[in-house]
């Protein structure tokens, strides 16, 4: 397999304090380093506007990139700018096109981006839940007009449900969205009921869910759902909060769970989509069981 990252990715600091860190990325990077020292690393490219314009609306994009020579700049009560955070993100955001080029050139099958500020919460026109860019829309929009894919899959295991990605593609059905996410929890999306054009596929968690039931979820209503639409490319919002400590949360996943669902969908893209997999990092606040549990998903990845 194959890693992205880029060191412009620890630069977005939205202040001390604020559970999107720059130690998240370099406690990955650390993890990752010593468990797997011949992983091969690449450097994020940055997204070009017209990459981001798939997605975003300009007037986001203009927000995001505005320059910034100082201090920080809100844009909403918990999403924030900082100096490093336009480079930050159009890496973030480019790391998911070059692992999809990638893994479409047949040059790996499986793929993960070690990057930062996460996606799934940043809708066409607003950044919002530590989002700036949706990075695994913008990779997903990138195989869908740039390769001509006509069934790509976005399955999010964050604790917090996706709104972004959901909203961006509730309407196209050549991507379909495949979420578990705690009830109860910010942003207050992601109801069953939720279908768009029938290619949204939500299931909700009660508070104190552990891995039994969340591999049942996947097991007996999303795994179903993912084969029946036969992927040609899986793409993973990868957030890691859904972890007994992590606390944003209240759900009680340990690693084991997420190394599971990581297997599963692997067994998925071999069915149906010669095995293509990119991972995006998402969410994930407790620095040990975020390590931890990265480690795990990427053992997996490389199976």
């Amino acid at each position: 397999m194959l890693a992205w990252t880029h060191p412009a990715c620890l630069t977005h600091d939205p202040g001390p304090g604020h559970p999107e860190q720059p130690a998240r990325l370099r406690v990955v990077l650390d993890a990752l380093q010593e468990a797997w020292p011949d992983l091969d690393w690449r450097d994020a490219p940055a997204a070009r506007r017209g990459d981001l314009l798939r997605v975003h609306a300009d007037s986001l994009v203009d927000q995001v990139l505005e320059p910034l020579p100082a201090g920080l700049r809100h844009l909403d009560t918990d999403t924030l700018l900082s100096p490093g955070s336009a480079r930050a993100a159009l890496h973030a955001a480019g790391a998911g096109i070059a692992a999809v080029d990638a893994v479409l050139a047949g040059e790996t099958a499986t793929a993960f981006c070690a990057v930062r500020p996460p996606g799934h919460h940043a809708t066409a026109d607003t950044a919002m839940g530590f989002c700036l860019f949706n990075n695994i829309a913008v990779a997903a929009t990138h195989a869908r007009d740039q390769h001509g894919l006509e069934r790509i899959a976005i399955v999010d295991f964050d604790v917090h449900h996706g709104n972004g990605t959901q909203a961006i593609f509730q309407r196209e059905p050549k991507v379909a969205y495949f979420s578990s996410h705690q009830s109860g929890l910010y942003p207050h999306t992601g109801s069953v009921h939720e279908r768009g054009a029938g290619n949204l596929h939500n299931v909700l968690l009660p508070p104190g869910s552990g891995g039994f039931r969340f591999r049942n979820t996947w097991l007996d209503t999303l795994l179903p759902a993912l084969d029946d639409f036969r992927p040609q490319l899986v793409l993973v919002s990868a957030g890691f909060d859904a972890h007994l400590s992590d606390p944003l949360a209240d759900l009680m996943l340990d690693a084991d769970d997420f190394a599971w669902i990581t297997a599963e969908l692997r067994a998925v893209a071999a069915r149906h989509g010669g095995g293509r997999l990119v991972s995006m990092l998402e969410g994930g606040y407790h620095l040990d069981a975020l390590a931890e549990c990265t480690v795990a998903h990427v053992g997996a990845l490389r199976g």
